[in-house]
C-alpha cells in the first residue's frame, strides 16, 4: 500500500496568500519543499482523501487522472478540506458522464451540503461515523474522532489493506480519550499527523504544534501502536508555525519523524 501527500499545507496553503510572514517569503523566494498546498493525499492511487480548493493544482502537478479514483474519503467539513463547488467539474456540463465515478464517504454535515447543493445528481453518497467501520473493494476503513469542530463528527482514517494499515490524522489536535483507548486495539505501519503550529502554542485545541506531535507520537509507541518499523510523517503545516521545513527537519529528526511534504510518496 501507498499513500501519496498531495498537499500538506494548513488553510492558506504556504506561501500564505498575504502572507508576509519569514516562513511564507522563504517559501516564494526558495520554492521546494517549502512550497505547500492545501492538505489532501492519495492512497494507491485510488483512494481520495479530501478534496480541497487546490485538488486541480494537484492533480495537473502529479500527472493524476481523477478518473482512477474509486472513492472520495472526506475527514471534516473546513473549506481547505471540503471545495463543494469543485465536484461539479465531474459532471454534465463539464464532461460527458452521466454519474460520479466515485463514491463518496463523508460525515452528516458534508452529506447534506452535497444533497443541498447537488439535489438531482447521480451521487453514491455514505454517512461515515467515528468508531464505525466501512469497506470499499480491498480496503477497511475506520473513522476514528478527531478533536477538531465541537459540533461536527471530525474524522481520523485508519485505513487498512492486507494487514498493512495507515492512520490519517490531519485536523486532530490531542484526541480525546476515546480515541486513544480505541487506538490500542491497533499497530501502525504508518501515522501521517498534522503539525499545524509549527513552533508555536494556539489558543485553538484542534490543532497540534511540534511539542503536541511529539508528545503523541510518543504516547502512541509507549501503547505499542507505533513500533520500531512504523513511520510518522508530518502534514497540515501552517506558515505561522514560524517553522521552513528544513526547520522542520531539525526539529523531528531526534524523534525518527519525517516532515512531509507535497507531493511525497510513501511505501508501506
Amino acid at each position: 500500500m501507498n499513500i501519496r501527500l498531495l498537499g500538506t499545507g494548513a488553510a492558506d496553503g504556504i506561501p500564505g496568500f498575504f502572507g508576509n510572514d519569514s516562513v511564507s517569503c522563504y517559501a516564494r523566494e526558495n520554492g521546494g519543499k517549502d512550497v505547500r498546498t492545501r492538505s489532501a493525499a492519495l492512497v494507491d492511487g485510488v483512494l481520495k482523501i479530501d478534496f480541497p480548493p487546490d485538488t486541480l493544482n494537484q492533480v495537473q502537478r502529479n500527472s493524476l487522472d481523477a478518473l482512477d479514483w474509486t472513492a472520495l474519503l472526506f475527514t471534516h467539513s473546513d473549506d481547505d478540506h471540503f471545495a463543494v463547488d469543485e465536484l461539479q467539474y465531474a459532471l454534465f456540463p463539464f464532461t460527458d458522464l452521466d454519474h460520479l465515478p466515485y463514491t463518496i464517504f463523508a460525515n452528516r454535515q458534508i452529506c447534506e451540503e452535497i444533497r443541498g447543493r447537488y439535489p438531482d445528481w447521480p451521487i453514491e453518497l455514505f454517512e461515515t461515523r467515528s468508531f464505525e467501520s466501512f469497506t470499499h473493494g480491498a480496503y477497511t476503513i475506520m473513522p476514528v474522532r478527531a478533536t477538531h469542530i465541537a459540533d461536527e463528527d471530525c474524522h481520523n482514517l485508519i485505513i487498512e489493506k492486507d494487514a498493512k494499515k495507515i492512520l490519517y490524522a490531519t485536523d486532530t489536535g490531542i484526541w480525546p480519550k476515546e480515541t486513544f483507548e480505541f487506538l490500542k486495539g491497533y499497530r501502525l505501519d504508518l501515522l501521517v499527523i498534522e503539525c499545524t503550529d509549527g513552533f508555536n502554542d494556539s489558543i485553538y485545541n484542534g490543532h497540534l504544534n511540534i511539542r503536541a506531535v511529539v508528545q503523541v507520537v510518543s504516547t502512541l509507541r509507549l501503547e505499542g501502536i507505533l513500533d520500531s518499523s512504523s513511520r510518522v510523517v508530518t502534514t497540515h503545516h501552517g506558515h505561522h508555525g514560524d517553522a521552513r521545513h528544513c526547520d522542520l527537519e531539525r526539529a523531528f529528526s531526534p524523534h525518527q519523524i519525517e516532515p512531509g511534504y507535497d507531493g511525497m510518496l510513501i511505501e508501506i
